[in-house]
């Protein structure tokens, strides 16, 4: 039997597409590998999100050239987003490439195996219309109780800095009917947990008719009666409508955690980054948030750096770190990417100054962190058990409502001998350690 190895790179979004593209396979009687020494063929679904990830891609792809040049493997597919920004050069660049698949065309991964094998070099770069439904084969890579649900591909908005539209293309949502029909097949397999995603989930609907949104969508998929958690992830400060706050207020399945990429806290830098969003504006939403979700666990993005920005600007984003102290934040220093607005922007900021800003701003937050997750003591909160530590085997570690899968920390629980992954208990967070209900360690 033919055997197919698989690299995933990037956000949860691209592993969505592997999990098709591996469904795809699988359902043409193609096995799924883990070892690349056993594998027929090869492929690589990339990220070019930022200069950091295609270097990833570039350096995976290479990895697995030696696959080929040494080993079994008789054909290697690059696919995803690098594939999609530069197709015909990889073809050109990287002679033991025997295809290029771009994210508008995963659903022809078997086209391009059948050809590959065939002898011959192909470049699918379809247009960027595609998006996957309940019908399609998808194979979870995640564990067995928790996984995700694309509800959307693309982007419409238009900021300065980002290449997603690039690579993604426009906004174009799936039907409500669609994704609940899936999440009721997925909770039937055992899934607990649920997170939501596209590149931007509170412009849910949007393409679709007059009224449907992702708080409509919300109130559709709490009524599957086994699951647990919901979680929203990657939403836009712009979109975060009134509805959609007293919504995940409203809801118990709903986690009470916020993803709010905002990016800078400076008006200036807002709009040259060609954000919709003013720092007045970004105040009142989380002002709005955590006055009506309770324990709201926030967190966000920013980037460092952006062109143009002079000290006085990122004093300002950091002060605003200072003062809205986030539960969790993620710093970028900006990447210069090509075909972007930005990329031509006078007044671009050296190396050092943007590291020197990225590691300051950690700082500030590490201490935010270090202080709110004292503040924890004594609450008491669910987890959703993920493992067992390999070497204390008296040790569990899962996730609360306010950690999102593979972004986020966990949570330790020591002395539990009987907790298995996928259960979840109530624990007291004490002194860092997670206790239960009467103040013993688990």
């Amino acid at each position: 039997m033919l055997k197919a190895g698989f690299v995933s790179l990037g956000c949860s979004k691209n592993r969505v597409d592997t999990e098709i593209m591996l469904g795809i396979l699988n359902k043409n009687n193609v096995e799924i590998t883990s070892d690349p020494t056993k594998a027929d063929i090869l492929i690589i679904n990339t990220c070019s999100f930022i200069e950091s990830a295609r270097e990833e891609s570039v350096t995976t792809i290479l990895d697995m050239v030696e696959y080929k040049n040494n080993g079994k493997c008789k054909a290697l597919i690059i696919a995803g987003c690098l594939g999609q920004r530069y197709g015909q050069t990889l073809l050109d660049e990287i002679p033991e490439a025997d295809a290029v698949i771009g994210t508008g065309a995963w659903n022809r991964i078997m086209d391009a195996v059948t050809a590959v094998l065939n002898g011959k070099r192909v470049l699918f770069i379809d247009d960027m219309q595609t998006i996957y439904n309940k019908d399609m084969p998808r194979i979870i890579t995640t564990p067995s109780f928790s996984t995700y649900i694309k509800i959307a591909d693309g982007c419409n908005h238009r900021c300065a800095f980002c290449s997603i539209p690039l690579v993604r293309g426009n906004y174009r949502s799936r039907s409500v009917d669609d994704i609940k029909q899936e999440a009721l097949q997925m909770v039937k397999n055992g899934v607990k947990e649920i997170n939501l995603i596209a590149q931007d989930t509170t412009n849910y609907g949007a393409d679709l008719s007059k009224g449907t949104n992702l708080a409509g969508l919300l109130h559709e998929l709490v009524k599957i009666k086994d699951l647990n958690w919901l979680r929203i992830q990657y939403t836009y400060p712009h979109s975060f409508t009134d509805e959609l706050i007293e919504t995940i207020a409203s809801e118990e399945k709903i986690c009470n955690y916020v993803d709010i990429p905002l990016q800078h806290a400076h008006n200036a830098v807002l709009k040259n980054m060609r954000r919709s969003d003013t720092t007045e504006y970004i105040e009142e939403i989380i002002g709005k948030i955590r006055q009506r979700i309770p324990n709201v666990s926030l967190r966000t993005t920013f980037i460092v750096g952006f062109p143009g920005e002079t000290d006085a600007q990122y004093q300002t984003l950091r002060n605003f770190v200072e003062k809205y102290r986030f539960d969790k934040v993620g710093v970028f220093t900006y990447s210069r990417e090509e075909d972007t607005p930005a990329y031509n922007l006078p007044n671009q900021i050296s190396e050092d100054i943007m590291q020197e800003r990225y590691h300051d701003l950690m700082s500030v937050q590490s201490k935010i962190s270090e202080e709110l997750n004292k503040n924890l003591e004594n609450r008491v909160m669910d987890v959703l058990v993920e493992g067992r530590d390999e070497e204390q085997r008296s040790v569990v570690y899962g996730r609360s409502y306010r950690e999102a899968p593979e972004v986020d920390g966990q949570i330790y629980v020591e002395n539990d001998e009987t907790s298995e992954p996928g259960d979840i208990i109530k624990v007291k967070i004490m002194q860092g350690f997670a206790y239960d209900l009467v103040g013993q360690k688990i």
